[in-house]
């Protein structure tokens, strides 16, 4: 740790040991929400402002960002449009006069058009205490971020960057789609395997904590900001404007006031889970899915098609997350494989007059169910569906040691049956209260997984996988 001492190592620990906590307290209120949290438009007012972000070895950094209410924050608001609409968004200019001017970029969209201002590089900029006003139709479905296109090298590196969702019409009809969906999901794109279940966001970036600091020390002077001298060097990697573990803590918790933003990610066996990954830095990421891959259904909001209209995309281990690119991808979890009954062999379930019964795993291989795809898996008429039934009642292929023996971490329930808890050691556990499954999902660049060279942290969040019947919305 180059730049804490102690005392703020101790602070930076117990504050993320809160945001942990917190996130508990959000599983046994109910209140996880699987969609992504932004502003609706078409019409945007936002300003340019000052704050300090928090990351989780107890440092307080100097940062600028987007706001929609005169509170700086880190990703800037989500923007929500819908394709077709001509879309609107004015910007103040709050920064101290040495940031000099201040502007939007949006890449991806069509003619961008800049009223009021004055003339920059990229596109109209607002002058300090001024606004500027962008107006675009947002043609194109997909994931795309917007970020300043004024010096970026320091004005992105500061914050001023956050992402843009276009739905396409009719987004919520799913009629057309290929996998049913539950009544919170959508249509990313208009095409039969563009639906999902839940959808989440992830905005990847990175700081370098000299140019943050030299930008707090010139804030008050008569400007331009100099950058330092030497090489980009990144010590810190953010998910969501967040260093982990503050990246599982819930939306707009109070011990992140910039950085409202949360990414722990919760899902029911077999939803189809889109994943919206943004490229805010000047950093490739590989984000890595632990749990399986994800299959690609878009690069920069274009949909990977091939001729006959079918999706191109690959299965990828990890999605290389590109400076300035975004990503969209389909993720789902089944258990198929894991070659044990994820529901433990011969377990039992209410059979609705007061007892219980063995649970069955029905499929259309031997049973016809309303779903036309013989595809192995537990269907609508299961108990549990999406259980790989070739694994039904199988025992698990390990005998687990001795409690005494076993590590044991903050997600683990004790069992390792979805839905099922067991013994734990006094103070362990209880950030699964419902015994799902989880699995880390972070950046497969290994040095990016700290917190200044603290571990755990950095570009770092989870996966949990509930039994069927958990609430997740």
């Amino acid at each position: 740790m180059t730049l804490m001492d102690n005392n703020k190592f101790c602070v930076g620990w117990t504050r993320s040991f809160l945001a942990v906590v917190s996130t508990a307290v959000l599983f046994a209120s109910g209140m996880v929400h699987a969609a992504v949290e932004g502003i609706p438009g078409p019409s945007f007012n936002l300003s340019a402002e000052v704050g300090y972000i928090s990351v989780s070895d107890g440092g307080s950094i100097y940062s600028w960002g987007y706001s929609n209410g005169g509170t700086m924050q880190l990703p800037g608001p989500t923007l929500f449009v819908t394709e077709g609409e001509t879309v609107t968004v004015t910007l103040a200019n709050n920064l101290p006069a040495a940031a000099g001017n201040v502007s939007i970029v949006f890449p991806g969209q069509g003619a961008v058009t800049g009223t009021g201002g004055v003339e920059g590089d990229l596109t109209q900029e607002a002058q300090t205490g001024g606004t500027v006003s962008y107006t675009f139709i947002a043609s194109e479905p997909g994931t795309y971020q917007y970020h300043s296109g004024t010096q970026p090298d320091l004005q992105v590196e500061m914050g001023l960057y956050g992402a843009l969702i276009v739905r396409p019409q009719n987004h919520t009809d799913t009629g057309t789609c290929t996998s049913p969906v539950i009544a919170t999901g959508g249509k990313a794109f208009d095409h039969p395997d563009g639906c999902y279940d839940r959808e989440y966001l992830y905005v990847l970036s990175e700081i370098d904590i000299h140019i943050h600091q030299a930008a707090e020390a010139q804030a008050n002077g008569p400007g331009p900001i100099v950058l330092p001298a030497g090489a980009y060097h990144s010590e810190y990697w953010l998910l969501n404007g967040r260093a982990g573990p503050d990246s599982m803590a819930p939306d707009g918790t109070d011990i992140l006031p910039y950085q409202p933003y949360g990414s722990l990610t919760r899902m029911h066996p077999g939803e189809r889970l889109l994943v919206r990954v943004v490229g805010a830095g000047r950093e490739m990421h590989p984000f890595h899915t632990h749990g399986n891959h994800a299959r690609l259904l878009a690069r920069d909001g274009r949909m990977l098609l091939t001729d006959t209209n079918a999706l191109a995309g690959p299965l990828l281990f990890t999605i290389p997350s590109l400076p300035g690119g975004t990503a969209d991808a389909i993720f789902q979890w089944t258990g198929k494989d894991l070659g044990w009954d994820i529901y433990e062999a011969g377990s039992e379930v209410p059979d609705g007059a007061g007892g219980f019964r063995a649970h069955n795993c029905i499929d259309d291989e031997n049973n016809t169910t309303g779903d036309p795809t013989p595809d192995g898996f537990g269907d609508a008429a299961s108990d549990y569906p999406w259980e790989w039934c070739a694994d039904h009642d199988a025992p698990i292929p390990v005998t687990l040691p001795s409690l005494s023996s076993l590590a044991f971490g903050g997600f683990y329930s004790g069992s390792p049956f979805l839905g099922a808890l067991g013994s734990l050691p006094p103070g362990e556990g209880g950030l699964n209260p419902w015994a799902g499954f989880a699995y880390m999902w972070h950046s497969h660049t290994e040095r990016e997984l700290v917190n200044n060279d603290v571990f755990p942290g950095g570009m770092m969040t989870m996966l949990i996988v509930e039994a069927p019947g958990v609430p997740i919305d």
